[in-house]
């Protein structure tokens, strides 16, 4: 009986460790549990063997929920909401994006586009969306 209390003072606590702490804990926890429960049906096959049929099941039980537990996907947090972004539809929001004034020429823009984007571009650790913006800014003032 002290095995069984012992067992699932374990599971309680690698439960409560599975929950909290780092990334690289919960990762550990994600390879740690399956070793965990093949161990206990193996455990409670043995047992059941030997003759002792509560421990036998209960250990078994224990370690079928357990791989049940390991086999549910981790709880994603939600993607945070979008954020506001400027509007390039205008011609004066497009210039504004682009830095260039109401009567720049198709080399000025150009220009502003080319110095904007090397500085931005996702290869060179910027985002797509603000590439998407400056493309877009520069399109809109292009076509008139």
């Amino acid at each position: 009986m002290i095995w069984i209390l012992m067992g699932l003072a374990v599971l309680a606590l690698l439960a409560w460790a599975g929950t909290t702490g780092s990334p690289a804990g919960r990762r550990a926890w994600r390879l740690l549990v399956p070793a965990i429960a093949l161990s206990a049906v193996v455990a409670g096959v043995f047992s059941l063997l030997r003759g002792t049929w509560p421990a036998g099941l209960l250990l078994v039980a224990a370690g079928l929920a357990m791989a049940a537990v390991a086999r549910t996907p981790p709880l994603r947090r939600p993607a945070p909401p979008p954020r506001a972004t400027p509007d390039t539809g205008t011609l004066a929001a497009a210039r504004s994006v682009l830095g260039v004034g109401p009567e720049a020429s198709r080399e000025e823009i150009l220009a502003a586009h080319a110095r904007l984007i090397r500085r931005i571009h996702p290869d060179a650790g910027g985002t797509d969306g603000l590439a998407a913006h400056l493309n877009a800014a520069r399109d809109r003032l292009l076509e008139g």
